[in-house]
């Protein structure tokens, strides 16, 4: 199996480098607005949200940054086919402008504007992270009545472009090899996920680590900029393979240093990215060094757990039945639809005209 990765360098209020209708789910994460380190950059594309954050016109600088984001889901809306996806990781922003402090509500805003636009609002996802402060308060402290309790979780919001599902030949391999085991599902498709943690990202000449800073504009490469629950690697990993087949592609319009495409290699679709900021490309190439492992490790160890499941299973006499057996591994699985599951790892990935093709093999059974 082959897979192509493409980085589109550009501003993701114009993707006319896609194609209408030829991607099948959108995973990003944006800037959120009125995020303090955001500002530059959404004055940048609109310089009235400058001029209404320095008057202290909160809920007018909130409504302009939104606005450009809306250019953003005007071109999902246009590339995704029918019945596809659109997976948006946000966070809602706290901010005190003109001694007024507020909560800026990003993903109910969200919600709206692509409601506005058709698509269809799936049940959504909360995960948690990080404080920003080892305190659980603001305000007032221990006194009461004006603390304010802290944002500690983000969100996953999921769309659906019209409102009908995608549909597939009957037993249609790309689809059913690319099943989850039935504890997988169990743990993913539920809307809180206490097993997903961000972590402190240090982006510096040009370092970065597993996790990522993935969004637009973050800074340069020569920028010392730390971040607080950015966007873990399990989060796109989980989604590609929730909602998606193998050979489908994924677009990311704030790719940041790409860990939906890194994601993507890692689960056997197809993806491109967008982004403004031309130097993460470089970081970028830097995290593809650890390719082959990193796949292996992430294919191995979905393995492993289900061996962990099976084996706990067996030691409890009122367990779940596990009446069938995988075709590709010499497990047994809980469902009939469990057995075509096949993983796939990078066996080899190399540069090509404006991306990269990685060359898939499955994961052999121990």
């Amino acid at each position: 199996m082959e897979t192509t990765h493409r980085v589109v360098i550009g501003d993701a209020r114009d993707l006319s480098s896609v194609p209408d209708e030829s991607v099948e789910l959108v995973v990003t994460s944006p800037p959120y607005p009125m995020i303090e380190m955001w500002d530059d950059l959404f004055t940048t594309l609109d310089p009235a949200i400058g001029d209404a954050l320095e008057a202290g016109d909160g809920a007018g600088a909130f409504d302009a940054m939104h606005a450009q984001l809306d250019h953003v889901w005007a071109e999902v809306e246009r590339v995704l086919v029918d019945g596809g996806i659109a997976c948006i990781n946000v966070g809602d922003a706290t901010r005190t402008l003109e001694e007024s402090f507020r909560v800026y509500q990003n993903h109910a805003r969200v919600i709206d504007d692509l409601e506005a636009r058709g698509f269809e609002p799936l049940p959504e996802i909360l995960w948690r992270k990080p404080a920003n402060s080892a305190a659980k308060f603001m305000g007032s402290g221990m006194i009461p009545p004006n603390a304010y309790v802290t944002l500690e979780h983000e969100y996953v919001l999921v769309f659906r472009k019209g409102k009908t599902s995608r549909s597939f030949p009957p037993g249609a391999d790309d689809r059913y090899e690319a099943a989850y085991f039935w504890e997988e599902r169990n743990r993913w498709f539920t809307d809180l996920w206490t097993d997903v943690t961000g972590t402190l990202q240090t982006l510096e000449n040009g370092a970065t680590n597993a996790d990522d800073v993935n969004h637009a504009g973050a800074g340069t490469r020569g920028e010392l900029r730390e971040r607080s629950a950015a966007y873990p690697l399990e989060i796109p990993y989980r989604l590609l393979c929730m909602y998606s087949a193998y050979g489908d592609t994924v677009l990311d319009p704030f790719w940041g240093t790409g860990t939906t495409s890194i994601a993507a290699m890692c689960a056997g679709r197809n993806s491109i990215g967008c982004e403004l900021e031309a130097g993460f490309q470089d970081v970028f190439e830097e995290r593809l060094a650890d390719m082959p492992a990193l796949s292996e490790s992430i294919a191995a160890g979905r393995l492993e757990r289900h061996r962990a499941f099976v084996d706990r299973q067996r030691e409890r006499p009122d367990g779940t039945s596990l009446e069938y057996t995988a075709d590709h591994y010499d497990v047994p699985v809980v469902t009939s639809m469990e057995t075509g599951i096949r993983l796939y790892t990078v066996a080899d990935l190399e540069s090509t005209e404006g991306g990269y093709r990685a060359i898939h093999r499955p994961l052999e059974a121990e």
